[in-house]
């Protein structure tokens, strides 16, 4: 390195241009001007000595050295947002906070737009967000509720409440289905390349079955969770499974077919038999079961 790396403010914003494909877009959701972003990216590859992106008219072109530095950053954010969780719940009564955990892509503006609503009615309940790709422990009190992506809940102490069914399938990037001849069926991957997930990570059925079929030849990278498969698919890798409710907010990604069976899935509101005593807890999970439903899930 040129020199020493210590800015949390500078992956804060690599992360953001890594989610958004341009340094507007990234400033949006920062609400920091557009020459700020493009400068603080600048100061990163500085000091890394590492080229993060490649400019175009079209937007920012993450490098394979951006790729491989992703897992680690969304690492730092998620020990950064636990921290602050942590500072801001010892300074509060618990009683009136909900710490949520999920993973991190799970933490939508259409999740944030349902707790502003709640808001309004209860506004003494503050919430936490816990992102984390490892499934705490409700009932030691790791969190109070979580949103999982899985087929069952079977732990009988935790109170679960079915919210959405979650259909995985396979994407592309525009570039790369204006190469390629897509796929039209599960039947059809000759000549194609894919990404998948490390073991026991991401869709992890729809993994497995794909990874069943692939031939190891055809694999040209393993990501580690949802959010590194979408910028990887966007770049023009190959192809990769993702939830359709998410790849739905990209437009530039193209759906290859129909999710399969085996992409099928369902959304759990999970909560732990402590938090369940409490009345703003019971409040807050009637209120957001029946508009995750109608705006989240089921897509």
């Amino acid at each position: 390195m040129k020199s020493v790396f210590d800015s949390w403010s500078d992956l804060r914003v690599f992360l953001a241009v890594m989610r958004a494909g341009s340094t507007l877009a990234a400033s949006k959701q920062l609400r920091q001007s557009q020459p700020t972003v493009a400068r603080r990216i600048d100061v990163l590859e500085h000091v890394t000595g590492l080229t993060l992106f490649e400019r175009s008219t079209q937007g920012l072109k993450p490098t394979e050295h951006a790729l491989a530095l992703l897992p680690q950053a969304e690492a730092v954010e998620a020990a950064v947002l636990g921290f602050e969780a942590t500072v801001d719940g010892r300074t509060r009564s618990t009683t009136s906070t909900i710490r949520i955990t999920a993973i991190g892509i799970a933490f939508s503006p259409r999740l944030a737009a349902i707790l502003d609503e709640f808001n309004e009615a209860y506004p003494d309940v503050r919430f936490e967000f816990v992102p984390s790709e490892k499934v705490l422990d409700l009932c030691a009190g790791e969190a109070d509720m979580a949103i999982r992506h899985v087929l069952s809940v079977d732990d009988p102490r935790l109170v679960a409440r079915q919210v959405s069914v979650t259909r995985t399938t396979l994407y592309c990037s525009q570039r790369y289905a204006a190469k390629h001849r897509l796929p039209k069926d599960p039947g059809d991957f000759a000549g194609h390349s894919f990404l998948l997930y490390e073991p026991g990570r991401g869709s992890r059925r729809f993994n497995e079955w794909l990874n069943a079929r692939v031939p190891a030849e055809q694999i040209v990278g393993t990501l580690p969770d949802i959010p590194s498969m979408i910028v990887a698919v966007r770049s023009g890798l190959g192809l990769g499974a993702l939830p359709v409710a998410m790849a739905e907010d990209a437009p530039e990604l193209v759906q290859c077919f129909e999710p399969p069976p085996e992409g099928l899935a369902r959304t759990w509101l999970v909560i732990g038999p402590d938090a369940h005593k409490r009345r703003e807890v019971r409040a807050f999970a009637d209120f957001l079961a029946p508009r995750y439903t109608e705006r989240i899930g089921n897509r």
